[in-house]
């Protein structure tokens, strides 16, 4: 039976969203070279027309559709040969009727050329004439001026994450610089007696510090600045001092380990010290990740994830990732990943009113996309390792049974 003092993930997440909903980001104006992948924080509208000309799509003659009417193999359409449109250059003739102009794919259309005639569909018949052998409609094989956005148009609204084809819609628009939201610094607190750093001996009873640079990967891919605030002692004191001074830097603050409930234990009591509203809630129906804490000092979120490694990459999927999309200005927070259907190979049972996180790993079997269980704790770091992604099992769903369809949220 599930503990009824842990809030739903959903809940959780909505809670802290909710706080987070009319904050004040940072703006920032960078040229257009530098903005990929970050969040607009303005609307752009048209300055101009793309593309400001007719131009054709296929290499052949730029022609008057109706002179092709009815042209065929058999009963040809013959057509005077006019001067050739060369790339990047305004025709210096209007097309007469019965006359064809050779042109790239690429090339502005003259005045009077309504259509193109791929190259394919003619041939030559004389120096100066040439045999159309397929009719050609009005604006076929032809981009018209303004068909991909009109001057004036909305391209795209604030909020938006600039993908790699929207930098190359502004550029073709003349835009060579755009307002963005800077980018949020995320800071991170290692802290455990028995954590040491990357290089430093391992003795026993002691773990190399995994998850700060797990955390570190997963905050600069998803668009945040991770700072590393180094490894704490289990001493209150020092864990308060370290988390006080990162909220002076940082727009969010996550603790790694000391959430649950042990004597030791004392994140919650360093977020409930340092201001208000403090802690917000202390356990969430979701495995792995159940003693995750989250908490608000004024605007500013902080979170204390629980020291497992696979705790961690789910509880940022699940809590720390939609944070961070708010924290960039993004329009959207929903949590969108990229995910296959594929049908799972073995049984797995689940408790109810719990949001379960299987790890998978995908496999063809026979033709058939097929997920295979990872099992292992959520301490163990190498099942995340040999996984390719997640199976969620919603928290009403008691299981799911071998053979049954279900998405995989692939790792990014």
């Amino acid at each position: 039976m599930l503990d009824k003092n842990y809030i739903p993930a959903d809940d959780a997440r909505q809670l802290l969203l909710d706080r987070l909903a009319g904050i004040t980001r940072r703006v920032e104006r960078l040229p257009l070279e530098k903005a990929f992948d970050r969040v607009l924080a303005e609307d752009i509208i048209a300055p101009e027309d793309l593309p400001g000309f007719a131009r054709s799509t296929v290499d052949g003659y730029a022609v008057r559709s109706r002179d092709t009417f009815g042209a065929r193999d058999t009963s040809p359409a013959y057509l005077n040969l006019a001067p050739e449109i060369l790339m990047g250059s305004v025709p210096a003739f209007a097309l007469r009727p019965g006359e064809a102009a050779p042109i790239p794919t690429g090339g502005m259309l003259p005045e009077g050329a309504d259509a193109v005639v791929m190259f394919e569909h003619c041939q030559k018949s004389s120096e100066s004439l040439v045999e159309i052998l397929h009719a050609v409609a009005p604006a076929e094989n032809v981009v018209q001026k303004d068909e991909d956005v009109k001057a004036g148009q909305s391209v795209l609204v604030s909020g938006s994450r600039l993908r790699p084809q929207d930098v190359g819609a502004l550029a073709g628009l003349g835009i060579a610089s755009v307002a963005v939201f800077a980018q949020p610094v995320v800071a991170i607190v290692s802290t455990g007696d028995e954590v040491v750093p990357l290089g430093s001996p391992c003795g026993p009873a002691q773990v190399r510090d995994i998850n700060s640079f797990t955390l570190r990967g997963l905050i600069a891919h998803h668009g945040g600045i991770p700072v590393w605030e180094g490894i704490c002692r289990d001493e209150y004191e020092t864990i308060r001092s370290t988390v006080a001074e990162a909220l002076q830097k940082a727009d969010l603050v996550l603790i790694v380990g000391g959430t649950s409930a042990g004597v030791r234990d004392m994140s919650a009591s360093v977020i409930d010290s340092l201001g208000e509203p403090g802690v917000l809630f202390h356990g969430v129906a979701l495995k792995p990740g159940k003693p995750l804490i989250g908490g608000m000092i004024g605007p500013k979120p902080v979170l204390g994830l629980p020291g497992h490694p696979a705790a961690v990459v789910g509880t940022f999927e699940s809590l720390v990732r939609p944070v961070l999309a708010c924290l960039c200005g993004l329009r959207s927070v929903a949590i969108t990943s990229r995910a296959v259907t594929a049908r799972i190979t073995k049984s797995v049972a689940s408790v109810a009113g719990r949001e379960d996180h299987i790890r998978v790993r995908l496999e063809d079997l026979d033709g058939e996309l097929c997920a295979i269980p990872v099992l292992g704790k959520s301490g163990l770091i190498t099942t995340l390792v040999r996984a390719d992604g997640i199976v969620k099992i919603p928290a009403p769903k008691l299981g799911l049974d071998a053979g049954e369809s279900v998405a995989v949220h692939l790792f990014s």
